[in-house]
């Protein structure tokens, strides 16, 4: 709604200072509408609409100079468009609805005008980002270098889900949870006998994604499955695997460790630590992107000469850093 809105303000202002043919009060002022002699000028248009969407349009035009001085190429910002309107009109499309339509409703022109709206947004992302990469300090990416970066494993693995369903009360539920726990134990007992792991896999395991290569899951990283698993795969030894079942929220899972690599050198992850910690930053303080561009325009010697709109500047950019406290 936002952005219909100041696509609808920016129109204005674009016609109030066109060159179509306007009628001219005595001193100077352009006549935008008139009824019994009231008169509403121009000048009383871009006064409600610089209180209202000021500081907005303003911040919008700054933050595009800035990314384009800073993104001078193009090619990843266009590349990221292209594919998020490929995506975009292949949900229109799936749902039989009308993309050039839902673009003039949401106050594009044509394809291209979202495009480069995109494009704008998504250089000034980049933009951010950069910024708080270069915030960042090497105690940080050290800290998540330590304790959140592993070498890949390889697992073979065994899920029992427990048959239960929404509608089932809590005493049908536990017993859906006991019974897959009482089978996960029994194929432990199984293995403990001497059982071959894949083809325990292949028979019983409920994960319809691996069950066929024998439980393989191969190469995965801490963020690439949920915690418990993780730190049971770790705490083995390879070719060791669980001796009792590991509950997570898929069901109970065996666990047989193939083999873990090398912790990888912080020179060859670092890239993607500091963006994992920037991502997780603005996930964790809603505020951060808004207070970040303050000192990103105020890098760029930012100025503002209309004393109103300066002071709703610093009054919204008070207010986000205040909350951020």
């Amino acid at each position: 709604m936002t952005k219909k809105l100041f696509v609808i303000a920016g129109a204005i202002i674009l016609t109030l200072t066109g060159c179509g043919k306007s009628t001219k009060l005595q001193d100077g002022k352009e006549v935008v509408a008139s009824i019994n002699g009231y008169n509403v000028t121009a000048e009383d248009v871009y006064a409600e609409l610089k209180d209202k969407y000021g500081v907005s349009v303003v911040v919008n035009k700054i933050d595009k100079e800035i990314a384009n001085a800073e993104i001078t190429d193009d090619k990843e910002a266009t590349e990221y468009a292209e594919n998020q309107i490929k995506s975009i009109k292949a949900q229109y499309e799936q749902y039989k609805m009308d993309f050039t339509e839902a673009l003039k409703n949401a106050g594009y022109e044509n394809e291209k005008a979202l495009k480069e709206a995109i494009i704008a947004d998504r250089k000034k992302e980049i933009v951010l980002k950069n910024y708080l990469k270069d915030e960042l300090t090497d105690k940080e990416i050290k800290n998540y270098y330590d304790n959140e970066i592993y070498g890949e494993m390889t697992v073979r693995h065994i899920l029992i889900k427990p048959e239960a369903t929404d509608d089932m009360t809590t005493e049908d539920k536990k017993a859906a949870e006991d019974k897959a726990l009482e089978k996960a134990k029994k194929l432990i007992n199984e293995l403990d006998g001497g059982a071959d792991f894949a083809t325990l896999a292949k028979e019983n395991s409920d994960d319809a994604g691996t069950a066929s290569q024998g439980g393989l899951l191969s190469n995965f990283t801490k963020n690439g499955v949920v915690s418990e698993f993780f730190d049971a795969s770790l705490a083995l030894k390879e070719n060791e695997y669980t001796k009792e079942p590991v509950k997570t929220t898929y069901g109970y899972h065996i666990i047989l460790k193939v083999s873990e690599k090398e912790k990888p050198s912080l020179d060859s992850v670092e890239d993607d630590i500091k963006d994992t910690l920037v991502t997780n930053k603005l996930k964790e303080d809603t505020n951060l992107s808004v207070t970040a561009w303050n000192k990103i325009r105020e890098k760029h010697n930012f100025k503002i000469n209309d004393s109103a709109i300066q002071k709703s500047y610093d009054d919204v950019i008070k207010q986000y850093e205040k909350s951020g406290n």
